[in-house]
């Protein structure tokens, strides 16, 4: 088998996989803002383009509501007191 690119660890591979898995299972009923299907190349680098702009904005509100914290409004940067042990 030839490698494309250079060479991914486990992780970025199974990243890699599935995140073209998903995208793969999208494609299927995947429809533009616009509401028409993906019909060639353009199209697939619209609705990619689409796609990475909905989970900006959703991370953006995530951030707004949560700021940089873990949701219980605790920052999980900050210690509660004790040290961690070693």
């Amino acid at each position: 088998m030839f490698a494309v690119g250079p060479i991914m660890d486990m992780n970025e591979r199974q990243i890699a996989l599935s995140v073209l898995e998903s995208l793969r299972e999208d494609l299927t009923y995947a429809r533009l803002n616009n509401g028409t299907r993906i019909l060639d190349v353009a199209d697939l680098r619209q609705y990619i383009y689409e796609m990475m702009g909905r989970i900006r904005t959703n991370a953006l509100v995530m951030d707004g509501l949560y700021g940089n914290d873990n949701g219980h409004g605790q920052d999980i940067c900050k210690s509660n007191g004790h040290r961690a042990h070693p």
